[in-house]
């Protein structure tokens, strides 16, 4: 029977996400394993996202609403979440994305007849190379982690013994890839993750909401988080550091073009891009430059680690033309 099931805690970190919170939430509402609490966590969203949320409570007691009295980021938002849960899981979704009906019940089956810590699904929206059905041990389920596959750096889509996540809680002076950060320090104390290819998360991409506003400083904290990732595993997770190095150079050059797309937000331009630069000579390996995922980005990352300057120069270029075509 349903009750007899544990208790399952759903996160839901909200902010500015009014056009898409309902059908978030509704997709919740109708998880077949009924056995949840839904915490959303309003991040001081100044829309109409808190109605939204307070309705769902209003109506159905097994939501719960918390707002921060000031905008902190969504691991500030997640972790005053993951402060409240009192279920044995937790699982993340994002107030912009959707759940398929069988999401939460999938993982929980996947992670209980596996004897797993945590479990991953797929997902649509993403571009991500999947496989069969799977156990990973703690170093493959790094290596999985390190080259993104099957399973995403991110952490919705998956269902985590609660325990662990409340050890080790999101950074929250890291605004960006804290998603990896978090990610890397659980997936060392696991024993076994479960992974089913099952589409069960819908990701709804929304890339202007992040890149239209420019590089900034909040930005560039995304350049610590692989800095710590990649330090860590140099020593302890040799097998993927070639793997996490193509990933934060992967991270300096899209932030790189952000910057040359959409500014830095009124500051200058260069001293940005010295920083991005300086952190992809930090990481560079002809190996790990080896593993990116077109010549094109190759290029590109050897272009910075070369000269901002002529990065900037080529990548204006670039947009300029790309611009001229409606692009």
């Amino acid at each position: 029977m349903e009750e007899n099931k544990p208790l399952i805690s759903v996160i839901v970190p909200v902010y500015q996400s009014e056009e898409y919170l309902e059908a978030c939430l509704h997709s919740l509402e109708v998880q077949t394993y009924t056995n949840l609490e839904i915490i959303t966590v309003d991040d001081a969203s100044p829309d109409n996202s808190i109605r939204i949320c307070e309705s769902f409570a209003a109506r159905d007691r097994r939501f719960q609403t918390v707002r921060l009295a000031k905008n902190q980021g969504p691991s500030a938002a997640r972790n005053a979440g993951i402060r409240l849960a009192k279920g044995a899981y937790i699982t993340f979704v994002d107030s912009d994305d959707y759940a398929m009906p069988a999401l939460v019940e999938k993982l929980y089956a996947c992670l209980l007849e596996n004897g797993a810590d945590a479990a991953a699904c797929g997902a649509e929206g993403i571009q991500i190379v999947d496989g069969p059905a799977q156990n990973f041990s703690k170093e493959e389920a790094i290596c999985c982690l390190a080259k993104g596959s099957p399973f995403n750096l991110v952490p919705w889509g998956k269902l985590y013994d609660a325990a662990l996540v409340k050890r080790y809680l999101f950074p929250e002076d890291i605004f960006y890839s804290e998603d990896l950060l978090f990610l890397y320090r659980l997936m060392q104390r696991v024993e076994r993750v479960s992974y089913i290819p099952d589409r069960l998360y819908r990701y709804n991409c929304r890339e202007g909401s992040q890149v239209q506003s420019g590089l900034s400083k909040r930005k560039c904290t995304a350049l610590l988080a692989h800095d710590m990732v990649c330090q860590d595993a140099a020593v302890n997770h040799p097998y993927a550091v070639e793997e996490f190095r193509q990933l934060a150079m992967e991270a300096d050059r899209c932030m790189a073009m952000i910057a040359v797309k959409h500014g830095c937000g009124g500051e200058p331009l260069f001293p940005y891009l010295k920083q991005v630069q300086a952190n992809v000579r930090k990481h560079f390996s002809w190996k790990a430059l080896g593993l990116s995922s077109s010549r094109k980005n190759a290029a590109s990352i050897l272009l910075l680690y070369g000269s901002a300057a002529a990065f900037w120069a080529v990548g204006a270029a670039y947009t300029r033309l790309r611009r001229g075509k409606g692009a």
